[in-house]
């Protein structure tokens, strides 16, 4: 990425968190997923499908349309893979005209030449790439073999910012493949981050010797100012709970392939309304609402929103026992491993 395109991009986040900091009341951030087929399946995944259709780009550009009459400043286009979507880069350029940042989540096999040149004609902003192993295996074919042929056509061809995220947990069998991983990243000049993942039912587990070990020497290398602040995964590495005021369903939306309003992709069905009918009400109640799975939450988006505010507006207790009974049930499960 240019310098001086970079340097417009960071200006434009400042802007963003000055708003965000100087009122509570619009949307920070929203995923939007135009396609939830994916051409891999990982076996931690629970954000895809092998059948649905794209999303028509006219029903998309109504959604966005909304988010921004909403007031939202940043979306993040995901999946399933997006790259699939055959007018994804329409909605980029919709995106644009109603002057909202940019990004996308990929999975990066799309990445070729023209496909890069496709999303700078577009006017993407930024992208993600989660890279989890270095040689494919049965839980994730998002290796670097197979990916860094597709992570050399950035390098050479992306106007846009680029961050490969390595993982650890949830599976992944060789915690040391992260650091091999984020040393290529920087490499060819890239932003990296570290992630903490979820195993296949959606469940934190606390992170063994050598991951802990693998976690702490890729923190030395996460140096951008969106990478410093995770620290809430350094409880998560430890399974420890966050004391933290999740604000999903306000300040960060998870809008899923049928248009409803989510609190992210592991809670699906929560508050399940139609975007279209989604009113400041909505959004009050859920910026007020305690979530009962915040304390275990490692969906680093809805974290990092949330510190332009966690510092203010107490939230409301839990609307039932139940959830804390699961809560209590995953805690004590954590505290056995």
């Amino acid at each position: 990425m240019k310098r001086s395109t970079l340097l417009k991009l960071k200006t434009r986040q400042a802007q963003f968190i000055l708003r965000g900091l100087a009122s509570t009341r619009h949307p920070v951030l929203a995923h939007v997923i135009p396609m939830r087929r994916c051409n891999l399946a990982c076996a931690y995944c629970n954000e895809y499908d092998k059948v649905s259709e794209p999303v028509p780009v006219e029903v998309m550009q109504r959604r966005l349309d909304k988010l921004a009459d909403l007031g939202t400043s940043i979306i993040t286009i995901s999946g399933g893979e997006p790259m699939m979507h055959p007018r994804l880069n329409d909605i980029i350029r919709h995106i644009r005209r109603r002057g909202m940042i940019a990004g996308l989540i990929s999975n990066g096999y799309y990445m070729t030449p023209e496909g890069v040149r496709g999303l700078n004609d577009a006017g993407l902003q930024y992208l993600q790439i989660s890279i989890d192993n270095v040689e494919p295996d049965e839980v994730s074919k998002k290796s670097l073999k197979n990916l860094d042929n597709k992570l050399v056509n950035l390098a050479e061809h992306a106007d846009f910012h680029v961050n490969i995220n390595s993982v650890i947990g949830g599976g992944i069998k060789n915690p040391d493949d992260a650091l091999v991983i984020a040393r290529r990243a920087r490499e060819l000049g890239f932003e990296t981050t570290v992630g903490i993942i979820h195993d296949g039912e959606g469940i934190l587990k606390p992170l063994a010797e050598r991951e802990r070990k693998a976690y702490e020497e890729l923190k030395q290398f996460n140096k951008s100012d969106y990478s410093r602040l995770g620290w809430f995964q350094n409880n998560l590495a430890d399974g420890k709970p966050n004391d933290w005021r999740c604000r999903a369903g306000a300040r960060y939306l998870y809008i899923c392939e049928d248009g409803l309003v989510h609190y992210c992709s592991q809670q699906r069905g929560n508050p399940g309304i139609p975007l279209a009918d989604y009113t400041m009400d909505d959004f009050d109640r859920e910026y007020n609402a305690d979530k009962w799975c915040a304390p275990l939450c490692t969906v680093a988006c809805s974290h990092k929103v949330a510190i332009l505010d966690n510092w203010r507006n107490p939230q409301q207790g839990a609307q039932n026992a139940a959830p804390q009974k699961l809560r209590d049930a995953i805690m004590r499960t954590i505290r056995a491993e």
